[in-house]
C-alpha cells in the first residue's frame, strides 16, 4: 500500500475483498478508486445502495451509505444512519465479514470544558443519549460495540473525523461560515478543527487494509483559535452569551428554522479537537 497511499499511510495486512458501501457518493468513490490503485489487487465490491447487499465472499466492508446533513428529516436519517447500519451490521456477522469500518464523528466525545486537548481516541465517549446527528453517530458506535462483542470474529474500526469539510461536508462548524457572520459563545473555549475529504479517503482506505485497528480519529495537524479563523476566513464573530445563545437555538430548533438541536451549542464553547495519533503511527500523514 506504500506506492498506493504515499505518505498517507503503510499497509499492513492484505484484506481480499473490500465492499464499499455508499459508493457512488463523493468520499465512496474516493474511496473505491484508492483501493483500486493499491498494486496487491484487493477485489473492490461497489455496493450502493447497501440495503439487501449479498456480502458472502467479502473480507471487509467499509460502511459509508450515511447521511451527515443535519437538514434531513430525522426520522429519515435515523432510518439510514441507524437502522441501516444496524442491517448491515448483522449481514456482515452473518455472512462471515472479518471487518467493518464504521465512520462517525469525533463530536462523539462530547464538548466538555475538562477535555484534553487534543482528545486521546480512547477517551469515553459522552454519555446519555443526545439528539440529532450526534445521536445516531453515538447509536452506530454502540452498535458497533455489540457486535464487536457479541462472541463472533467481527472487528469493528470506528473512524472519527473532527469536522468535515472537502466534498463531504458536517453542517456544525462549516455551516457557519454561510452566515454573514461567525458565531461565537462569550468566555468559550472553542477550537477550530477540520478534516478534509482527501484525507478521511486515505484513513478509510488504512482502515479497510488493516493498517489501523479499533477506534481512529481524523484531523488536520494543529487546530485554529477563533481570532485565526477570523483572519483566515475574513470574516468576524457576533459573540453572545452562553444563555442567549442556547434559548434563541432552542427556540429557531422548535420552529424548524434550525437543524441542529440547540445542545450542538456546547461545541463552539469546549475543545473537542483530535490528535490522529493511531493514524499517524501507521505511517498516514493529513495533507
Amino acid at each position: 500500500m506504500v506506492e498506493a497511499l504515499g505518505a498517507r499511510g503503510r499497509r499492513r495486512r492484505n484484506a481480499s475483498t473490500i465492499a464499499v458501501t455508499g459508493a457512488a457518493t463523493p468520499l465512496g468513490s474516493a474511496v473505491v478508486q484508492l483501493l483500486r490503485e493499491d498494486p496487491t489487487g484487493p477485489t473492490v465490491v461497489p455496493i450502493d445502495p447497501p440495503s439487501g447487499a449479498a456480502l458472502d465472499g467479502v473480507d471487509t466492508v467499509v460502511h459509508l451509505a450515511v447521511d451527515r446533513s443535519a437538514a434531513t428529516p430525522s426520522e429519515a436519517r435515523r432510518a439510514i444512519n441507524v437502522s441501516a447500519t444496524d442491517a448491515l451490521l448483522d449481514a456482515a456477522v452473518t455472512a462471515g465479514v472479518r471487518r467493518v469500518v464504521l465512520l462517525t464523528s469525533a463530536m462523539v466525545y462530547g464538548a466538555q470544558p475538562g477535555n484534553a486537548v487534543p482528545l486521546d481516541e480512547d477517551a469515553p465517549l459522552m454519555t446519555g443519549s443526545p439528539s440529532g446527528l450526534v445521536g445516531e453517530w453515538l447509536a452506530m458506535e454502540r452498535a458497533g460495540q455489540d457486535r464487536r462483542g457479541a462472541g463472533n470474529d467481527l472487528e469493528v474500526v470506528s473512524v472519527r473525523p473532527a469536522s468535515l469539510v472537502g466534498s463531504t461536508a458536517d453542517s456544525l462548524l462549516p455551516g457557519l461560515f454561510e452566515a454573514v457572520r461567525l458565531l461565537a459563545i462569550r468566555d468559550g473555549c472553542c477550537h477550530w478543527q477540520f478534516c478534509h475529504t482527501d484525507d478521511l479517503a486515505a484513513a478509510l482506505t488504512l482502515a479497510a487494509v488493516g493498517g489501523v485497528e479499533g477506534t481512529v480519529t481524523v484531523g488536520c495537524d494543529s487546530w485554529l483559535d477563533r481570532r485565526e479563523v477570523e483572519a483566515l476566513a475574513s470574516m468576524r464573530s457576533v459573540v453572545l452569551p452562553a444563555a442567549v445563545a442556547f434559548a434563541t437555538a432552542d427556540r429557531l430548533h422548535r420552529i424548524g428554522a434550525l437543524s441542529s438541536p440547540s445542545t450542538d451549542i456546547h461545541y463552539l464553547m469546549h475543545p473537542w479537537v483530535v490528535g490522529s495519533q493511531r493514524l499517524l503511527a501507521a505511517g498516514w500523514k493529513p495533507t
